[in-house]
């Protein structure tokens, strides 16, 4: 299948992911629970283009391997943090603003966020699943070692996290403890790290240069649009202490706190 009819068998697959997550969100009323279906798509993406990919066996392995497993956790974490609980904040608001709109505005938002999908999936993974050799021994070796962390990272931060959560003692209060002591947002600093993975894979192949595209659109959503800004603006009005926590926590990248 050539990278083209790949292409657009992804978009149909995108739309059709969100269109089932705008459906769930009907019957739910928990507009959350696309956050779970966005990751498995993405990591689906990686097995699709892994399958239907013209590079070397071995290397079309890797890369499914890579994309599955890290769309497969981070999608069943996501799910059980929002399946059966309140509407995430951001939701609630959107569809508050949008009143009776609400479920039409919520559907095509829900497809606007394609655009960043397909973006991430066809600069990450596509230059890979199509080149026409192997990367290096030492390259495969580098991208192993950067997805490893992420995943680790980003899965350890979403565990102290829940645990913090769900000890009633904490309400209230922010969450300084592992990670989140060195980082405001460790587990999108680590989300970050994990598309730099597939840079060492696709780098050295035609057109890798189009990998850089995938960590650039992560941290852009990540720290000015959909992430940090607005959950950061959300925790000042919650919780007293989290001024203090700005002033003296790193925002992304994991650093010794200031007195």
């Amino acid at each position: 299948m050539s990278p083209l009819n790949a292409f657009w068998i992804s978009v149909v697959i995108v739309v059709s992911a969100k269109t089932v997550a705008w459906l769930m969100q009907l019957r739910t009323r928990n507009a959350g629970l696309v956050d779970a279906i966005w990751a498995w798509t993405l990591g689906g993406l990686a097995v699709f283009y892994a399958t239907v990919g013209s590079a070397p066996e071995s290397t079309r392995t890797v890369l499914g391997l890579m994309g599955g497993l890290w769309g497969l956790r981070l999608g069943t974490h996501l799910w059980r943090r929002n399946y059966g609980k309140p509407e995430d904040f951001r939701y609630a608001e959107f569809r508050e603003k949008w009143g009776s709109r609400a479920n039409f505005n919520m559907f095509w938002f829900f497809q606007f966020q394609n655009i960043f999908t397909l973006l991430l999936s066809g600069s990450a993974f596509i230059a890979i699943a199509y080149r026409p050799d192997a990367p290096s021994s030492l390259a495969i070796v580098a991208a192993g070692l950067i997805w490893l962390l992420s995943v680790i990272g980003e899965a350890i931060a979403d565990s102290q996290m829940e645990a913090f959560r769900n000890n009633p003692a904490n309400k209230g209060r922010v969450c300084r403890e592992g990670l989140w002591r060195w980082s405001r947002h460790p587990n999108y600093f680590f989300e970050c790290l994990h598309w730099v993975a597939y840079l060492p894979l696709a780098l050295s192949a035609p057109w890798g240069w189009t990998s850089l595209v995938a960590p650039l659109v992560m941290a852009f959503l990540l720290t000015k649009l959909s992430g940090m800004p607005i959950l950061e603006e959300e925790m000042a009005k919650r919780k007293p202490g989290y001024a203090d926590y700005i002033r003296t926590t790193s925002a992304l990248i994991p650093w010794p706190p200031k007195d």
